[in-house]
């Protein structure tokens, strides 16, 4: 899988050839199997695992096809089959995808079919959190959480042991974090000793808010999905302060630090410590980093809080094969991931049933941080979401650029955080 998560994340693929896209108007009772159609984010080479793994479904009435998607161009192919009113079936979506179709009347809801137990999928059986933020204000859910995104920490071991630094573990600290990154900023060809992007770029309020609340703060804001409202205390302000601060002395990448080449020069050992998430475990098991490499949860104040995210599959609400189509989504659930993650372990899946395979897999690879990182951040006693799913988010993302980066930047001072969030509670009463 390409990538995992969120507004713009992940992938994954399917059956017989690749097909024109154009929903489930094809067969039916009278005149054959019905085709369900899906659509997948993955890479080619996860698709033609999934591919094989759907060869395992079963059903004379029902037939499965693969929609090719262009490498890297998911989220406007599915804009334009949106806008047309063709998606497939079955299709890849994140969190506020599925949020703000289901808002629109544009997806079909599961929630009844998982209440009536009925099928071999049962809601109790998916993370908790997950299952949560999938849920409409009303209760309905325009798809299925599929996998996990869990967040950590990526540290280069090899820099830490020069260094005489400890490796970082589960408990360890945001001031021993950021003391870290000072003493292996500078070093062996690293510029900073830590990238955090998740933290100084547009959704860095959202991760801010697991300092706040793991220091028995409040959230950034109460609901990711439909926010009431957004809070800046002062267990907020102080964990901006130090960030701030070890972003002044070099210890840590400003925010408009170009992210998008980290992975590869922390492999190359360029790059000490970086934010990321558990995805990039199934890349460095097949590139083979020339460094030794761990991956550890995100520090903490008092209380374990880490980030919450994870990705699905939705049905378009005029789909001709609502139950078969609801059949195959069963199957990928609770069959599929069994046979793809093994070779490639991306992320854990939200059918908590289907993650022994995940986690096997990692551990015969030697990936043991990653394993229990992974498991830690899914007990996590807290967690926050990654970042608003709602229509207007972008809004937010313009005032995050204008007045919350700067602060990062020491442009302007702290105490312009009340009037950054002030102008989001704004925001979020225009809205209704």
């Amino acid at each position: 899988m390409n990538r995992i998560i969120g507004t713009t994340l992940a992938c994954a693929g399917l059956l017989t050839a690749t097909a024109a896209c154009g929903g489930s108007d094809s067969g039916g009772e009278s005149d054959g199997p019905v085709t369900v159609t899906v659509m997948t984010w993955e890479s080619p080479e996860t698709n033609t695992a999934i591919k094989k793994a759907l060869e395992g479904f079963k059903d004379d009435n029902i037939k499965v096809e693969l929609v090719d998607t262009p490498s890297g161009g998911y989220g406007d192919k599915l804009a334009s089959l949106t806008q047309a009113k063709k998606l497939p079936d079955l299709f890849w979506c994140g969190n506020d995808t599925e949020q703000q179709y289901t808002s629109q009347g544009l997806l079909v809801d599961w929630s009844k079919r998982l209440d009536s137990g009925d099928g071999e999928l049962k809601a109790d059986k998916f993370v908790g959190s997950a299952m949560e933020n999938w849920k409409t204000g009303d209760g309905q859910m325009g798809g299925l959480p599929s996998l996990m995104n869990t967040y950590g920490v990526w540290y280069n071991a090899d820099a830490f042991k020069a260094a005489g630094i400890a490796e970082p573990k589960g408990g360890w600290s945001w001031d021993e974090m950021y003391a870290a990154a000072g003493k292996l900023a500078g070093k062996n060809g690293a510029k900073y000793g830590l990238v955090a992007d998740q933290l100084t770029s547009l959704d860095g309020p959202f991760t801010m808010s697991m300092y706040s609340v793991s220091a028995g703060g409040a959230p950034f804001t109460d609901n990711v999905n439909r926010p009431t409202k957004a809070e800046i205390d002062g267990k907020f302000t102080e964990g901006v302060e130090k960030l701030a601060a070890a972003i002044k002395s070099g210890a840590v990448a400003p925010p408009g630090y170009d992210a998008s080449n980290v992975p590869a020069l922390f492999s190359g050992g360029k790059v000490p410590m970086m934010f990321g998430g558990q995805w990039l475990a199934a890349g460095f098991q097949t590139d083979k980093p020339k460094i030794k490499y761990g991956f550890a949860p995100f520090p903490q104040v008092q209380t374990p809080t880490t980030l919450y995210d994870s990705v699905g599959i939705c049905t378009p609400q005029y789909t001709k094969n609502e139950d078969a189509s609801y059949k195959v989504l069963e199957y990928i659930n609770t069959k599929v991931w069994d046979a793809v993650l093994p070779a490639s372990p991306v992320a854990p899946p939200a059918y908590t049933p289907a993650q022994e395979s995940y986690f096997s897999a990692l551990t015969k690879a030697g990936q043991n941080t990653v394993v229990d990182t992974v498991k830690a951040d899914l007990a996590a006693e807290k967690t926050v979401g990654v970042r608003f799913t709602t229509q207007w988010a972008s809004q937010v993302g313009d005032l995050t650029t204008a007045m919350y980066q700067p602060i990062l930047n020491g442009k302007k001072p702290v105490s312009d955080l009340q009037g950054y969030v002030g102008k989001i509670n704004e925001l979020i009463k225009s809205q209704g």
